[in-house]
């Protein structure tokens, strides 16, 4: 791994350098090859020489002249190997520092084009390459910032074009903001005025009702009651049954409901009293089934009208004509539950029915929004409810915790 690290960082220079050192090491081993065999050559001669003339001891003198002939060519000869092989070792040098310049200056090329190619836009002269390799590289290098300042060029004009866009946008988005917080606060104003002239409204309602239904209380007193009468009586009920609902709307949120002890069994036949001209109205009667144990629960008196008074009427309503309301009131567990049941149509979804607005039949007269108040009362106070509808009746339980649990 070290080695391999070692080649992938090994400039061209070091290379070089590298690549001399070891020509000129193989050089000076051919010439000391050389040497050495010219070397034996000689002793081999001098032996023949000693051989030959070993029988002629009158020629010495002759032999001794001879062999400083010999090494005097020997040493010629080697310093004219050693010459020539330097001087070859010069040329490829030159050679070999000649094409080292060339190419060190192509690739410096590239090395200064790749270092400038991200501030300027520039590409390289293929005719200052020397090497073919290099010129086909220049066309791709070329090429490719060629194509880089297209894209540039390009991302730019659509820069331009998002930025105008944006500004655009930003100036219909803020007239559309402007014109929304105006709207808001004409919404907010009117809903403010809305809710001051319910409120208004609810609280001047009150002051006649009570009147009429007083002063029908005293004419029965008086007076037998008649058909008539009994009609504008149970009218007037239910319209109090709908000022109830209101008052307690426009209150919720600005009032606190503290909670009493409410005997249940006794409220339920008070709330039934109320309704019973609304019902006989309908040719409706009530069957109370009451635990008859005095049962209690910790609750808000208020509350606890709207979900009884708007069971009652929700119940007058839908109930089919000279049938009974059964009204139980009995101790389940830890838990007192009221329950209203009649024959009525079926309710295809008894999902909805506290849904605001939803009403299954349109001819029926209402807001639809009794029941929706029941279930967020309900909600608030974790009262269980539960509806079931079939060919035999439709049946409302609601479960209260019993006092004290």
């Amino acid at each position: 791994m070290k080695i391999s690290s070692l080649y992938r960082n090994v400039t061209i220079k070091q290379a070089n350098i590298f690549t001399i050192l070891v020509i000129f090491f193989f050089t000076m081993v051919f010439v000391g090859l050389l040497v050495e065999e010219m070397y034996e050559d000689y002793e081999r001669a001098l032996e023949q020489s000693y051989v030959t003339n070993g029988e002629l001891n009158s020629q010495n003198e002759i032999l001794a002249q001879k062999q400083k002939r010999l090494k005097a060519l020997m040493i010629k000869t080697v310093l004219v190997i050693v010459t020539l092989s330097f001087i070859l070792f010069a040329l490829f040098l030159g050679l070999h520092n000649l094409f080292n310049k060339l190419l060190h200056r192509d690739t410096q090329s590239f090395l200064d084009f790749f270092e400038q190619a991200a501030h300027k836009d520039q590409v390289i002269n293929p005719k200052t390459m020397f090497f073919k390799d290099f010129k086909i590289m220049v066309g791709y290098a070329n090429e490719m910032v060629g194509k880089i300042n297209a894209q540039k060029n390009s991302l730019q004009e659509l820069n331009l074009g998002l930025e105008d866009r944006v500004k655009n946008k930003t100036a219909t988005l803020q007239l559309i903001n402007k014109n929304l917080e105006e709207e808001k606060k004409f919404s907010q104003d009117l809903l403010k005025s809305q809710k001051e002239f319910l409120r208004y409204t609810v609280h001047e309602t009150n002051t006649p009702l009570s009147v009429i239904l007083t002063s029908i209380e005293l004419y029965v007193m008086n007076h037998p009651k008649d058909r008539q009468l009994s009609k504008i009586e149970a009218a007037v009920k239910n319209i109090f049954s709908i000022y109830d609902d209101l008052s307690y709307l426009v209150k919720k949120d600005q009032i606190e409901y503290p909670k009493i002890v409410i005997n249940i069994e006794n409220y339920t036949n008070s709330r039934i009293d109320f309704f019973t001209e609304v019902a006989q109205h309908s040719r409706i009667t009530f069957n109370y089934m009451p635990d008859a144990k005095g049962l209690h629960i910790y609750f808000n008196e208020t509350k606890l009208q709207r979900i009884v008074d708007n069971t009652i009427t929700n119940a007058i309503k839908y109930t089919l004509p000279n049938e009974v309301v059964n009204v139980k009131i009995e101790q389940i567990g830890a838990y007192i539950e009221f329950s209203m049941g009649s024959k009525s149509k079926i309710i295809k979804d008894t999902n909805r029915v506290f849904d605001e607005y939803y009403r299954e039949e349109e001819n029926i007269d209402g807001f639809g929004i009794g029941l929706r108040l029941v279930r967020t009362i309900c909600d608030e106070e974790d009262v269980m409810i539960s509806v079931s509808s079939d060919d035999d009746q439709t049946v409302f339980k609601y479960r209260f915790k019993l006092m004290g649990e």
